[in-house]
């Protein structure tokens, strides 16, 4: 069983660092502390893309000395992936911090609790 977790350490890794960032996602109240769990979620996600991506003695996918054997190359495609993911996710984060500042505004509170109570007095 360790065995298999040794040879798969940045997988495992990965998969913690979900299971936090969803767990914070799902438990907190607090709107920054959700923004936090999503992005703990987002680094997991690239995490284990990037560790898929790799193949131990490969190089990275850059034509030296005319050299275009595909099999001494690691597949661009995961980090690719992981860059436009890690691109997206920042203009996410800043979107979601730009709303997070304005709920504060104008109900004076990030916790989800006390908004939703107060969205339901102003409904009434």
């Amino acid at each position: 069983m360790w065995n298999g977790i040794i040879e798969n350490f940045g997988e495992a890794v990965a998969v913690i660092l979900f299971v936090i960032g969803f767990a914070n996602l799902l438990l907190q109240k607090n709107l920054i502390k959700k923004i936090i769990g999503l992005n703990f979620m987002d680094t997991g996600t690239y995490l284990f893309l990037a560790e898929k991506g790799y193949i131990q003695g490969r190089i990275a996918p850059i034509i030296v000395d005319g050299v275009q054997d595909a099999s001494l190359y690691i597949n661009p495609i995961p980090s690719g992936l992981v860059l436009t993911g890690i691109v997206v996710s920042v203009s996410v984060t800043a979107l979601m911090l730009s709303l997070t500042i304005r709920l504060y505004q104008r109900y004076h509170t990030l916790n989800m609790d006390e908004i939703s109570t107060i969205l339901k007095k102003e409904e009434n």
